[in-house]
């Protein structure tokens, strides 16, 4: 028969190795930031379609 004690621990290493190979691997943004600097950069595109406008053919 099978070892309660074995099961237990093979399942908490399993999770164990997961959460290791879960690394922050690029800069840490705050999600309210990368909204703020999305709307600036819309206000700005449409500020340059205001002061030099493209005209069509």
């Amino acid at each position: 028969m099978a070892d309660k004690k074995n099961e237990g621990f093979q399942s908490g290493a399993g999770l164990i190795r997961y959460f290791e190979e879960e690394e922050i691997r690029g800069p840490a943004l705050d999600p309210k930031l990368v909204i703020y600097i999305a709307i600036l950069i819309a206000v700005i595109v449409e500020l340059l379609k205001i002061f030099f406008p493209i005209s069509s053919l």
